[in-house]
């Protein structure tokens, strides 16, 4: 486990950012193409949880950790928030695009890194952030139906629960109980949600072979995998450079979205991840970021 940690520390955090995010979309395009027209989007979301949760529960054993009941309490916390996250989000792309939702789901992250930012730099770039996402979000989304509205709804919500998962998420990634944590809070919250979605509904992962599958891959891809990752980058990360480095994230969901369901952006969306990009790079070449990268905490 050291030498791994040792080895993870030494990946780039932009690398994992893109190793994520391909992972999270791709999994986000499947279920969009062949689990939405058989189940409910807070099903889906669902099953994503579960199966990221029983696989996660069985290679880190978090419940034979010594945790207090401190942290125990703030895993349920950050899987609520997480459990919320996936099913707002899928309730968005279900109405509206994937990366038209991904860039509206940025408000969190964007204001956390504004709020939380150390110095005018940080600010400046999440501002900036900001500028390219309402740019994306503004041009690329027709709010005159029903369905597109309660999507930018939906899209809201996903955003600020993401914010809450960032400081959570770091707080406890820098106590060193950040993968435990995440599979704890991931099954405490899959079971307190099968309320909300209900036996019926949860069945329908069962129809056949094939469902199960793609609820299987959804929940390795989407969670499973790159969860993981981003609590490696919290671990090394405040919560400030995290967030404007996740705005990385739509130009991924852009080109997932264009190759897997063949939608190209407009001048708007091309627009605003230039200025996304722009802020991520004004961050990224900051002195402060560079030394705070270099030095995990422990």
């Amino acid at each position: 486990m050291g030498n791994m940690r040792k080895f993870s520390d030494r990946i780039p955090a932009p690398l994992i950012f893109v190793g994520s995010g391909l992972s999270q979309y791709s999994g986000a395009a499947i279920a969009t193409v062949w689990l939405f027209n058989l189940m409910s989007p807070t099903t889906v979301a669902w099953w994503r949880i579960t199966i990221a949760a029983v696989i996660l529960v069985l290679i880190r054993r978090p419940f034979h950790r010594n945790l207090t009941w401190r942290q125990v309490a703030a895993a349920t916390v950050l899987g609520i928030f997480i459990a919320t996250m996936n099913m707002t989000f899928y309730q968005a792309i279900s109405r509206i695009p994937l990366g038209t939702c991904v860039s509206i789901e940025f408000v969190g992250p964007v204001v956390v890194a504004l709020f939380r930012g150390r110095g005018w730099g940080t600010r400046i770039a999440a501002i900036l952030a900001g500028v390219g996402v309402a740019s994306i979000s503004g041009i690329g989304l027709d709010i005159s139906t029903s369905a597109a509205r309660i999507g930018l709804a939906f899209s809201i919500a996903a955003g600020f629960c993401w914010a809450g998962y960032i400081v959570v998420g770091q707080k406890l990634a820098a106590a060193g109980h950040g993968q435990d944590a995440l599979a704890m809070g991931l099954f405490i919250a899959a079971i307190l949600t099968v309320p909300l979605v209900g036996l019926s509904e949860i069945a329908k992962g069962w129809q056949s072979g094939w469902i199960l599958f793609c609820c299987i891959a959804v929940g390795v891809l989407c969670t499973a995998l790159p969860f993981p990752l981003e609590q490696v980058a919290l671990r090394r990360l405040g919560p400030d450079i995290f967030s404007l480095l996740a705005c990385l994230m739509p130009a991924i969901s852009e080109l997932v979205t264009m190759i897997a369901l063949r939608h190209l952006p407009n001048v708007g969306e091309i627009v605003g991840l230039l200025c996304i990009s722009l802020a991520v790079a004004f961050a990224q070449y900051r002195p402060g970021m560079l030394h705070r990268e270099s030095t995990p905490n422990n």
